[in-house]
């Protein structure tokens, strides 16, 4: 593509950055859409969010996505949050309207856009999701908005742990979705409510090592083929929680779909425009597949 002076620009924020797949994403998206515009990864270290928030403003940047360790540290700096950021207090894509700049997260809803894609139907169902860390609160959330029933929320005994059931007993009450906090080490609890679930999501990092599961074999081995497990990771593609899920029999799927929408979802929210996502989900399987050769 031809850049010129109405080339717009978007960004990549985060530190590190430059392992980043959404310029490969966006890049590929507005090429195919035949859009003017320009994606770069930028690594900011140490973070100044009054000057990057300035020049979003004086440079006319038209979005950004955010990444850790930025995603709540951003919105003092922001003019408005979608409900689902303020819902979060975090945010992953920031949209430029002639000055004014709006926070939203899509990484929930990315992982449950992803589902429906697949034809697997939320409404009612039952879920259990193993953490509460970024991403797993910005799915934890979004569950709501996807109308599901029941959804069970497995964190260690840290110190977040009464910060995170005040925060699920506030959108309990906010939402017709009902939450309940589980505590890791109480195995047998977990197993009944695993039992319960329709879903199950990896919200965690383990397993990305391709050695451990994030809860006890003991425990997953009472899952069905009714069931549909789903891990945020994508590198590897298939952890030790896919490949044992497959084993039994259930439906699964890896954190590229999570990924493919939740970029989806931004590039809709900057340009109005849907996605290519076929042919993006091609290019991000080859780009990742080429990084692990």
């Amino acid at each position: 593509m031809e850049f010129n002076g109405n080339t717009e620009l978007y960004g990549f924020i985060a530190h590190p950055a430059h392992h980043s797949l959404s310029p490969l994403m966006h890049n590929l998206s507005f090429q195919k859409r035949k859009i003017n515009a320009c994606y770069l990864a930028f690594d900011i270290q140490p973070p100044n969010f009054a000057t990057i928030a300035a020049s979003f403003r004086a440079w006319g940047l038209s979005g950004a996505n955010v990444s850790m360790p930025y995603k709540q540290q951003f919105i003092p700096y922001l003019d408005e949050l979608t409900p689902r950021a303020q819902r979060i207090n975090a945010v992953n894509t920031i949209k430029n309207t002639q000055g004014r700049l709006t926070g939203d997260s899509t990484d929930g809803a990315g992982l449950f856009a992803d589902l429906k894609a697949r034809g697997f139907k939320t409404h009612g169902k039952t879920a259990m999701i193993l953490g509460a860390g970024g991403a797993g609160r910005a799915i934890i959330a979004a569950a709501a908005d996807y109308n599901l029933q029941k959804v069970f929320v497995c964190k260690r005994p840290n110190q977040t742990f009464a910060q995170t059931a005040a925060w699920l007993e506030t959108l309990k009450h906010q939402t017709e979705t009902d939450f309940e906090l589980l505590n890791y080490q109480d195995s047998e609890k977990i197993a009944t409510c695993l039992q319960e679930s329709e879903l199950l999501v990896n919200a965690t990092n383990v397993g990305m090592d391709q050695q451990h599961l994030p809860l006890a074999a003991t425990i997953l081995s009472s899952l069905s083929q009714k069931q549909f497990v789903y891990d945020i990771i994508y590198q590897p593609l298939e952890t030790p929680l896919l490949k044992l899920a497959a084993a039994h029999g259930c439906q699964c799927s890896n954190g590229i779909g999570m990924l493919l929408w939740q970029g989806a979802l931004a590039f809709e929210f900057w340009t109005g425009q849907t996605m290519p996502v076929t042919s993006v989900k091609q290019a991000l399987l080859a780009e990742i597949r080429r990084r692990t050769i």
